[in-house]
Formats: structure tokens, C-alpha cells, sequence
């Protein structure tokens, strides 16, 4: 007899455990409400002691969502291989139309992007993921995005990485659960939720999907996806070998927040105990109690200095030890999360130069996050949505096989415009060597200037001039200046006989 998906959720829950009780202790020293141990917010969240872990994450999940997904810029291309393309078609300037057509079919998914507010899920996405290390990321029908945390799903995976199952949990109400799935439930007045549970699971080479509710399985929710295009996506931020989960960034710097957040509470219950002033009278003092009660400030009174004492800790020097200890472990996190470079400018446009500083510089602290987040999170992005686009009629259906998006990683974070960079060291090196006259012999400038715009993600229809017009105002340029030749040949009599018969031909 199978097992429903409670049983199975159940049974995969136990494997989810470690690394939910270390994603909990995460959480709790940066951002508490990310993952809250009860599962819901309705309880009271510790307060870490210390902001450096929040701010940390706040400002790397900042710069990985600009490096991943630059703005009005592709975080993909559409490639396609040179076999192919001599198949296509046998024209000189096929390649440029091809890249011009590619662009702007980025183009429109890149803006696709922009108009759904896609970044607000994949900002809270990529938090989950330096925190807690995984996050689901589901796609719906309609193209937005909804992240499931650690929590709330279960995920196994086989010992390659490639995910085999997964289970999602959700409360449902019973309205809710009528409504959207016409479901009779029993009449029960204590039980006002129903636990929703998703199955995905990889059958063969495709996905298939089902829902339950009360082990039963919901009418008309089974579907199937093909193995490319599944809209659930089990994302990590580091891969472990043979495990179904993967790990936070912040667990790898776990100590030292824990250590920081321990001295940042004694020192503030220290110094808030340091704060208070209190007044000691010796007990044989001449000087009256009431004297110093009663005296306001900048009075004057009679007695005796001698008679009266602070009440002091004589704690400096342990705090200082406290305090160099924390300065010391503060740079240290503060360095890890990038908190001390100063890469982006305070502006509303930030230059192309700027972001890939920024993934150089990610890419040198993270230590090559990008290979996993291009093959978990950008490429099927990048699949969903074009073929989402194209079942809208708002692409071009291209041929199966024939193209297909690349992500590029690390330092060409940035796509084709790394293209466009080679183009210009080439043509530079090119002139160094030959010479700008040789150069322009060998170059097809019609179509230099075409990958030059498609490099830079510009629209360059209206920029660019057709060939045709090129070709007829050069041809002109010709005949003018031969006919100019064959004038100053006849001399200045055969001018004025050349001028006087040109006259009478438009007279």
C-alpha cells in the first residue's frame, strides 16, 4: 500500500531536522522573523544583542540580487551554435541579424522581470538562502513567484544533487479549500485549517504533481511539467555532496556572531549598570543626609568633601578587553559580508563598471556562488519565464534544440556585455598590430556596430542604417568624385563646354 504524502512528509521530516535547528540558530542571531522556531509569528522573537548579523545580510543579499539580476540587463543569452547557424542561412551579416533578433528577445524577458516585481520574492529568496541555506521557490501559472521557507517543505534528493521529491505543507481553510477545489470536508467546529500537502515528484522525464488533503487526493490537481521547465524550484546556497539540504552563509560564520552577540549583552547590561550614579555618606559624616537630597543643582551647602563617595565599578579594564575583542570580531564579520567595500555609489543609475566590480568582488568572498545559484536559480528562471512568454504569443516559438539560454557566471555576470568588452580589446589589439587602415579593409563595420549594440543591450533599429542606403550614398560618393576627375581633366575650356551642355540638358 503507498504511503499518502503525510506519511511520507513525516517520515522525510526527521533527515530536515539538523538542519532546521542550525537554520533556527541562524536566524535567531540576524534576522529572527525569517525563520521563527514555532513556525508562526505570533509568539515573541528573541532580539540579538548585536545588528552586524542583520545588517550583513541585508547588505549581501543587496548586492547579490543587483550582480544576479542586473537592472534593465539581461541575466541570461540566447545562444546558439555555429553549425546551426551556416544551416540557417549562407549570408556574411547572418550571425549579427541573429544576435541582433536574440537580444531582443532578452530583452523582453528582462522586462517581463521588471513589470511582474520580481525582485521582491527573489530578495526575500536570497536572504532565506544566506541565512538557512534553502529555500523553494515556486512559479505560479500567472508567472509570479511565492518562496517557501525551510520549514515548510521537505526535499530528497539523490546522491548526485539532481531532487527526486518534494513535499510542501500549507494550512488551507475549509472555505478556501471548497472554494478553490470544490472538496466536501466533515462538518468539525474545533478544526478550522486543513493541512494542503504538494507532491512533486521526478517520474521518468518529467515532473508530476498532485495535492492531498485528508490522504485523499484533490480532484483535478494532478499535472505533469517536462523535466526542464518545472516551476519548483529546491534552491541551496551550498552543496553538499550525498545530502538533500544545503547550508547558510551564516552558518559558516556562526561562532563568531554568537561570540559577538554574548559580549554586545554584557557589555550593554555593564554599562547601563555603569550609568547609575549613587552617592555614599560615611556613617560618622558631619554632613547632613538631607544637605545632599535636597540640594539642587549648582547650590551651595556647607560640609564636608571628604564625607561623601561615588559608588564606582572599577570595571574599565575588563571592558576594555570585551570591547577590543568585539572590534576585533566585528571587522572580521564585517569583511565577510562585505560591509567595508565601498562599490556601489549612492545613485539612481549605477554603471555597468560598478556591477561587475561588485561580482568580482562576491565572487572572490563567496568563493564561486555563482555556479550553483546559475543552475538552480537564474537558468530555470530564465526557462520558465521565456516559455511562458511564448505560450502568451509574446515571443516567437524557436526551433526545438536550436538555441537555447546561457548563463554567464562571475566575472561576465553581465552577459553580453562581456561580448562587447572582447570586441573592444580585439579591435584594439588589431590596430596595435596592423594598423587602423588594414583594419578597416578586413572589417565589416555594418556589423561591428550591430554587435556592439546588441553587447550593450541597446534597441539599434533606429540607430544603425540599413545597408542598402550605406551602399547607394557610397556609390554616389563615387560618381561625384569621378565625374569631378574627368571635369579637371578637360581643362578649363572643356569645363565651361561641360557646364554649358549640362545646362541645356535641364533646361
Amino acid at each position: 500500500m503507498a504511503l499518502t504524502a503525510s506519511k511520507k512528509y513525516t517520515s522525510l521530516e526527521t533527515k530536515r531536522q539538523p538542519y532546521l535547528r542550525r537554520a533556527w540558530d541562524a536566524a535567531e542571531l540576524t534576522i529572527p522573523f525569517l525563520l521563527p522556531r514555532n513556525g508562526t509569528l505570533t509568539q515573541d522573537l528573541p532580539t540579538p544583542s548585536q545588528g552586524v548579523g542583520a545588517r550583513g545580510v541585508n547588505n549581501l543579499s543587496a548586492k547579490l540580487l543587483l550582480a544576479l539580476f542586473p537592472a534593465n540587463a539581461p541575466f541570461f543569452k540566447f545562444e546558439i551554435d555555429d553549425f546551426t547557424l551556416q544551416k540557417l542561412t549562407e549570408r556574411e551579416d547572418s550571425r549579427a541579424m541573429i544576435e541582433e533578433g536574440l537580444a531582443s528577445m532578452e530583452r523582453a524577458v528582462v522586462s517581463e522581470v521588471e513589470s511582474r516585481a520580481l525582485r521582491v520574492p527573489l530578495y526575500e529568496c536570497l536572504r532565506h538562502l544566506i541565512v538557512t541555506g534553502n529555500a523553494l521557490l515556486y512559479i505560479t501559472p500567472e508567472g509570479a513567484l511565492r518562496v517557501f521557507h525551510l520549514d515548510q517543505y521537505v526535499v530528497d534528493r539523490d546522491p548526485q544533487g539532481q531532487v527526486l521529491k518534494i513535499i510542501v505543507k500549507e494550512s488551507i481553510s475549509t472555505e478556501l479549500l471548497k472554494e478553490l477545489h470544490e472538496v466536501t470536508t466533515p462538518d468539525n467546529k474545533d478544526e478550522k485549517d486543513h493541512d494542503l500537502y504538494t507532491v512533486i515528484r521526478r517520474v521518468n522525464k518529467r515532473w508530476m504533481v498532485h495535492q492531498e488533503v485528508q490522504d485523499k487526493i484533490i480532484p483535478k490537481s494532478s499535472g505533469h511539467f517536462p523535466i526542464d521547465k518545472s516551476p519548483w524550484l529546491a534552491l541551496r546556497f551550498c552543496r553538499i555532496d550525498g545530502e538533500s539540504y544545503g547550508r547558510g552563509f551564516v552558518e559558516e560564520y556562526l561562532g563568531d556572531i554568537f561570540t559577538l552577540d554574548g559580549l554586545s549583552k554584557a557589555i550593554f547590561e555593564g554599562s547601563a549598570a555603569a550609568a547609575r550614579v549613587i552617592f555614599l555618606l560615611h556613617p560618622n559624616a558631619t554632613t547632613k543626609l538631607r544637605t545632599l537630597t535636597d540640594a539642587p543643582n549648582l547650590a551651595v551647602r556647607s560640609g564636608n568633601a571628604a564625607d561623601v563617595d561615588v559608588l564606582q565599578m572599577e570595571k574599565f579594564n575588563d571592558f576594555r578587553v570585551a570591547q577590543d575583542t568585539m572590534d576585533r570580531i566585528e571587522q572580521r564579520l564585517s569583511a565577510a559580508f562585505l560591509l567595508n567595500q565601498s562599490i556601489q555609489r549612492n545613485a539612481e543609475r549605477v554603471t555597468a563598471e560598478e556591477i561587475r566590480f561588485m561580482a568580482s568582488e562576491l565572487e572572490t568572498t563567496l568563493g564561486g556562488i555563482y555556479s550553483i545559484l546559475s543552475q538552480e536559480l537564474q537558468l530555470p528562471l530564465a526557462v520558465n519565464l521565456t516559455d511562458s512568454l511564448q505560450k502568451q504569443k509574446k515571443l516567437p516559438a524557436l526551433p526545438k534544440g536550436t538555441v537555447k539560454p546561457t548563463i554567464v557566471t562571475g566575472f561576465e555576470a553581465l552577459g553580453r556585455d562581456a561580448e562587447a568588452n572582447k570586441m573592444s580589446m580585439f579591435l584594439e589589439k588589431g590596430n596595435a598590430i596592423f594598423g587602423p587602415e588594414v583594419m578597416a579593409q578586413y572589417m565589416n563595420v555594418g556589423n561591428v556596430l550591430k554587435r556592439f549594440g546588441v553587447g550593450f543591450g541597446l534597441e539599434i533599429k533606429d540607430i544603425i542604417r540599413p545597408e542598402e542606403d550605406v551602399q547607394a550614398e557610397r556609390q554616389q560618393a563615387q560618381q561625384q568624385a569621378q565625374a569631378q576627375e574627368a571635369m579637371k581633366a578637360l581643362g578649363p575650356e572643356g569645363m565651361k563646354q561641360a557646364g554649358a551642355i549640362q545646362q541645356q540638358q535641364q533646361a
